[in-house]
């Protein structure tokens, strides 16, 4: 009994350890906009231990496909963290009534620019509306869960970056693709 009380208490704190951690690495990100070279998933992984609670609440199966060859990119690190957590919020939401919520990460390059595919496997976004999603105030969803900001600063993060963020959804698979030139 003590000792599964005791293994019970060293993995929680094991857990708030990395939570704050990942916080800690939020806050820093954020306190200077000036472009660094960083390592693209790093951020990526912190928003992951920042949103765990909800991705556990939720179940949701997170895969992550990491291509360890990227090299460090010139990026803002906390606003592109802003980016990763908007949309892997968003894709949470978007598989609220999905049997099994399946969240799948993906970084690739092409030796110029960095690819990080962020997708779910949600309801989808109707075609006739997924022109606007990037619309400023323009939500799907219902006003007490939403502002419809979230993916205009995504959009206007990305272009600040001189990148681009794209979507490509069909029911059942929603997928953003964010395009980042690595020294830009």
């Amino acid at each position: 009994m003590a000792e599964t009380l005791l293994k019970d208490i060293e993995e929680a704190s094991g857990q708030i350890d990395a939570l704050l951690k990942s916080v800690k690495a939020f806050i820093h990100a954020d306190q200077s906009h000036d472009r660094r070279f960083a390592d693209i998933h790093e951020g990526l992984r912190h928003t992951l231990v920042t949103l765990k609670y909800r991705l556990e609440d939720k179940n949701v199966q997170v895969i992550q496909h990491f291509d360890t060859e990227i090299p460090f990119v010139k990026i803002m690190i906390g606003e592109l963290n802003q980016v990763w957590s908007n949309l892997i919020d968003n894709a949470i939401d978007a598989m609220e009534n999905t049997q099994i919520p399946v969240l799948e990460l993906n970084t690739r390059s092409d030796g110029k620019f960095v690819y990080v595919s962020i997708g779910d496997n949600g309801m989808g976004i109707p075609a006739c509306i997924a022109d606007r999603v990037f619309d400023p105030f323009f939500s799907t969803k219902p006003i007490s869960k939403g502002t419809g900001l979230g993916l205009d600063i995504v959009s206007r993060i990305v272009k600040l970056h001189d990148g681009t963020v794209t979507l490509q959804s069909v029911p059942g698979r929603t997928e953003f693709i964010v395009c980042i030139p690595i020294n830009s």
